[in-house]
């Protein structure tokens, strides 16, 4: 007899829906089959939706900005998360200069993130790391950490990265097997005077500032054949450029990773008087580029949130450098991009992320043999109106959306069921073999 049977749903399996059932023993799925078959538990779908567990490659969970810190720690967000479908995160641990500091930080974000009630991971973070990037490399590889952060960016607080070290990075990345992800903005075109207000972000950091930069990083994979993962690309332009001049590496060892924000909004929002709360980096796009970039779509990897909310207070600044930048998403991802994109979002929040970052066949799949990850979704036409994350507001606020997650399995064990919330302990996934 089975632990758990997931019966009468429409199961997501190769790219359609399958009228199977899905059998769980322990923590993974063990049979897939038509049949109807004994479990200890069984649950009825009802001929709803059965999708794998979405993975979020970018979230900030207790982000430590010195000044201030993002809203959700590991148990919020992870609560968060869950109402989302999302059954596993991949976070960042703080910003290290040297090889002797990862270990120490990864295994205090390991500490923090205990209280998670999904499945965790983390890519390194490096700042301005000079002349240490081969000893860099040989700790990562002893950590199991098979991704490394990096800003081109944000020289004003020593974390950019410069053109010498990321060539440098890119080279062993290819040699080491692990992937560069990238924070991709030019920091000369950035521009933050004291007399900025929130209206003013897209002339702070314009579009050409992304797509003159991943042009620039395009090249540098090109020469070094390293693997590359551009995050939160925010500009039709910047994808449009990309394929038709970098079509040989593009989805290959240069993959892309956009965010909800990008798709649903633009920056019209700037001309409102709540500005300040579509404040992020990169940030908002025209319409113009947003429509681009809608039709790009194929040409986007995966779908990461890059959640890092905070209360509207502290947003409602007057100028723009006294503004955290960043917002809640995690919740509502699959909402708005499976209501935009319908089936053609699944892979991109899935299959896509597990097998980029080295997490699949365990996840990202609905597969004999794999973590029983998985959620329900009802298909019903209504407006985003609830919301778990800690800050007090969310940019998705009545949204109109297609369904809502009713339901959301962790490694087998029901962490939501018909709306109703159970406690879990999240497991550090730190490398599927």
């Amino acid at each position: 007899m089975y632990d758990i049977g997931i019966i009468n749903g429409k199961v997501y399996i190769d790219g359609k829906y399958n009228k199977v059932n899905i059998y769980i023993e322990d923590e993974t799925i063990s049979l897939i089959s038509k049949d109807l078959l004994e479990a200890k538990t069984i649950y009825d779908c009802k001929n709803d939706l059965v999708i794998p567990g979405i993975i979020d490659p970018h979230t900030h969970f207790e982000l430590d900005l010195k000044t201030t810190s993002s809203k959700d720690d590991f148990y919020t967000g992870s609560i968060s998360a869950i109402y989302g479908g999302v059954t596993t995160i991949i976070d960042f641990i703080d910003p290290v200069d040297n090889a002797l500091d990862l270990e120490a930080n990864l295994n205090k974000r390991i500490n923090q993130a205990k209280k998670s009630l999904v499945d965790f991971k983390f890519h390194a973070c490096l700042k301005n790391p000079k002349g240490n990037i081969e000893e860099i490399v040989k700790k990562m590889k002893d950590l199991n950490l098979s991704t490394v952060k990096i800003f081109t960016t944000y020289s004003d607080s020593l974390r950019r990265t410069y053109d010498k070290e990321i060539k440098e990075l890119l080279t062993y990345s290819k040699t080491n097997n692990f992937l560069v992800t990238a924070h991709i903005e030019d920091d000369e075109q950035i521009k933050i005077p004291n007399t900025f207000v929130p209206s003013d972000i897209n002339v702070s950091r314009p579009s050409s500032s992304e797509t003159d930069e991943a042009i620039k990083i395009a090249k540098m994979v090109q020469e070094t054949n390293g693997n590359l993962y551009m995050v939160h690309l925010s500009s039709g332009n910047t994808i449009k450029k990309l394929v038709n001049d970098f079509p040989k590496i593009i989805n290959k060892n240069f993959k892309i990773e956009s965010c909800p924000h990008y798709f649903l909004f633009n920056n019209s929002k700037y001309k409102k008087q709540n500005n300040y709360l579509y404040l992020m980096a990169p940030p908002l796009r025209s319409k113009k580029e947003q429509n681009t970039l809608k039709k790009h779509i194929d040409y986007i990897d995966t779908i990461g949130t890059d959640h890092c909310p905070f209360n509207s207070d502290e947003k409602n600044q007057k100028l723009l450098k006294d503004i955290p930048f960043g917002i809640g998403g995690v919740e509502h991802s699959f909402d708005v991009m499976y209501s935009i994109f319908k089936e053609a979002i699944i892979d991109k929040m899935t299959l896509n992320v597990a097998r980029t970052h080295n997490l699949y066949p365990k996840k990202g799949i609905i597969k004999e043999g794999s973590d029983a990850d998985i959620f329900i979704y009802k298909l019903k036409k209504k407006k985003i109106t609830e919301d778990h994350s800690q800050a007090n507001y969310t940019v998705y606020q009545n949204t109109n959306v297609l369904g809502e997650v009713i339901t959301t399995l962790v490694r087998g064990k029901f962490v939501l069921k018909d709306k109703v919330l159970f406690n879990n302990v999240g497991k550090y996934i730190n490398e599927v073999k």
